[in-house]
């Protein structure tokens, strides 16, 4: 069984959003069936009641000072605590960061880490999301900086669906960095020892034309034991 996390805001969570078309998605890459849940639920005591083999994190289209700090408490633990294998995507990979950059106990509220302020003359390509800062939106190309087999099958060019403007700044302290790209140069991270990795993109947002993200899953679900 695969948990998809929705990060989606508690009192707008209703099981509708776009964790479905994850869900269909990954149950047809693997025949196992997926369970969704929001974030404050997301406990080891939830993983110890089902026969969970895989955990995926979603973005989300909301600032993260709007994230209750106080509700990433399980989240927060369970990603310092399971050995089960984990990718966090876009707004998933930036709470990696936040998990392991910085004690959330100590910590009040969250900012967003923008890329970089947009210069002079450059469009801004989403005006309504966050005016006046650079956002990557659509499909960019990430360079592969190491060998690891989050990656295998790929080339050192991938071509994977964006949809952010905030980055995570700096790689926390039990991570080396996979990937990168002309702009955000922590695209893609993972543990030193566990299986628990981030990457800024949405692989789950493939194409027939863009198919590097189904890829990735593909080998994430191996390392799962699920592909």
């Amino acid at each position: 069984m695969i948990l998809i996390v929705s990060m989606e805001r508690p009192e707008r969570y209703d099981h509708s959003g776009g964790e479905w078309q994850a869900l269909r998605r990954f149950e047809r890459l693997t025949g196992r069936p997926c369970v969704t849940l929001n974030y404050p639920d997301a406990s080891l005591e939830f993983l110890k009641r089902y026969p969970i083999k895989a955990i995926f994190i979603e973005g989300f289209g909301y600032g993260w000072e709007k994230v209750p700090v106080p509700k990433l408490k399980a989240i927060d633990r369970l990603l310092h605590e399971t050995d089960l294998p984990v990718l966090g995507a876009c707004g998933g990979h930036q709470l990696i960061g936040h998990c392991f950059n910085q004690d959330l106990s100590r910590v009040k509220a969250l900012q967003a880490a923008p890329m970089r302020k947009l210069k002079r003359g450059e469009p801004d390509v989403e005006p309504d999301y966050h005016p006046g800062f650079l956002k990557e939106h659509g499909i960019y190309e990430v360079t592969v900086t190491r060998k690891d087999p989050l990656f295998d099958g790929l080339k050192q060019r991938i071509m994977v669906c964006q949809s952010h403007f905030g980055e995570v700044k700096r790689v926390p302290k039990d991570f080396v960095l996979l990937a990168q790209s002309s702009e955000c140069k922590i695209q893609a991270m993972r543990h030193k020892t566990r299986p628990l990795f981030g990457v800024q993109f949405h692989p789950e947002r493939w194409d027939d034309a863009y198919p590097d993200g189904k890829q990735l899953l593909i080998n994430f679900f191996k390392i799962a034991g699920l592909a």
